[in-house]
């Protein structure tokens, strides 16, 4: 099943996520929840999804490694002091990619969709995409995180290709 991924000011974006509670009922089976999570990733041509900004408060997300990756009740335990500066987008704001500093290396936690604990470490990109899905968990936007002059430039940057997008919509009518 493909969710719809909620606007960018839906407030569940902005409120931290609950833990998710393996030995408690759910409306969605962990398998289930991981599968959609996975396939609203791929439809929407995604490197990670949050359930919250498919509307679900749960505290998962899917990002995608070497294969699709399900992480329930993720944490950061150890990073590296060595940061690098890339170019970050969104789902939920479509066509706006910023410049973000995060660290290149994380150790972390989290537990599959069987509930079962794992630590991994990442490096570059699937480091990155964790660090977002985290912060989407958080109740962080990755644009909170942006220095404000590259902020500025992506809104401007956004706006003009949003504008031509919309322009070739119409000359395809």
């Amino acid at each position: 099943m493909i969710y719809d991924l909620v606007p960018c000011d839906h407030p569940i974006l902005f409120k931290p996520t609950e833990r998710f509670e393996f030995d408690k009922e759910f409306p969605i089976h962990p398998i289930e929840l991981s599968n959609n999570l996975i396939e609203t990733m791929l439809h929407h041509k995604g490197l990670g999804l949050a359930a919250n900004q498919c509307g679900l408060p749960y505290r998962v997300f899917v990002l995608w490694s070497k294969d699709p990756l399900v992480c329930f009740n993720p944490r950061i335990v150890d990073k590296s002091e060595k940061i690098s500066l890339m170019d970050e987008g969104c789902l939920s704001f479509p066509n706006l990619t910023i410049p973000i500093k995060r660290p290149r290396s994380i150790k972390v936690r989290f537990q599959d969709f069987k509930g079962e604990m794992h630590t991994e470490i990442f490096n570059g990109m699937t480091a990155r995409c964790f660090m977002h899905e985290l912060d989407h968990l958080d109740g962080i936007d990755y644009t909170s995180r942006a220095n404000p002059f590259h902020l500025q430039r992506a809104l401007r940057k956004q706006k003009n290709l949003n504008r031509w997008k919309k322009r070739e919509e119409q000359l395809a009518i």
